[in-house]
């Protein structure tokens, strides 16, 4: 049905929904061997990572780079939505980074936290449009790199600048550029969205890529989320992208990763 992949973060990260962090032989040996098809990368710093080697560590396990995650850049204070000129040019410059890192591989870009958030209450309508203007153009270096970017929506108590997909539906409509569009993620949507197969339907022509956690941020099938419904929702949608777990690395990052894989083809063959 859908590729499988699951998101790890290349070196030691203070975001906790990650099944792996560092030591990326071994995690991709264990995660081909349980049939993942893909990894999703957090990466801090492109400037970090050896792409030789990470290529060769991808032949190697027959595994796909199906995303970049971007958030850990807030780690060094850096933002996109920033009231700093100089903090925000140094966003762009870094996410300029993972875009032509991921230009390397055929895989997305995905704006999540990276967004930040507004100072305050007052300020989230200017917060937007700093936004908007660092998105495009980011956009613009993406599309001459056949990249696309995944603007995340993320739920309040995180961020609270594009919590629900009707939110960033119409920010990345916006934006006016075909390489822009929607990551959606089961935990905030269980938070943020009324109905979660109304909230996919919505996004069927903008959804690039998906992310699925129990509504405790434990792997699928550790919560209330109704999975089946959801990937329900993902078929009707025409979604055919990667199904990527972000999860929390709980009981163990390996029990984790193999419940999802066995809980989610469970599913997709009831489908």
């Amino acid at each position: 049905m859908w590729p499988l992949s699951i998101a790890i973060s290349t070196h030691q990260a203070a975001f906790q929904a990650v099944a792996f962090k560092g030591n990326l032989e071994a995690t991709a040996a264990h995660l081909a061997a349980l049939g993942y098809d893909g990894l999703e990368l957090a990466i801090r710093n492109p400037a970090l990572v050896d792409t030789t080697a990470l290529q060769a560590l991808l032949r190697r396990h027959n595994l796909r780079l199906s995303a970049i995650g971007t958030g850990q850049i807030l780690e060094e204070g850096l933002s996109l939505s920033s009231p700093d000129a100089e903090t925000r040019q140094a966003a762009r410059e870094r996410l300029s980074a993972h875009i032509d890192l991921a230009a390397q591989f055929g895989a997305l870009v995905i704006i999540g936290l990276a967004r930040g958030r507004a100072p305050s209450p007052t300020l989230r309508s200017q917060a937007l449009v700093l936004l908007a203007e660092e998105l495009a153009a980011l956009a613009n270096l993406a599309a001459a790199r056949g990249v696309c970017l995944a603007v995340e929506p993320i739920n309040r108590y995180e961020t609270d600048l594009l919590n629900t997909v009707a939110e960033a539906l119409s920010f990345v409509e916006g934006l006016c550029s075909s390489c822009v569009g929607l990551l959606l993620d089961t935990f905030h949507m269980n938070i943020e969205e009324k109905d979660l197969r109304e909230s996919i339907a919505l996004a069927a022509g903008r959804l690039l890529h998906f992310h699925v956690a129990d509504s405790n941020r434990w792997y699928p099938g550790a919560g209330h989320i109704d999975f089946a419904a959801v990937l329900h929702a993902l078929r009707a949608a025409g979604y055919t992208g990667f199904v990527s777990g972000e999860f929390l690395p709980l009981p163990t990052p390996e029990q984790a990763a193999e419940r999802a894989a066995a809980h989610l083809r469970a599913l997709f063959a009831a489908l």
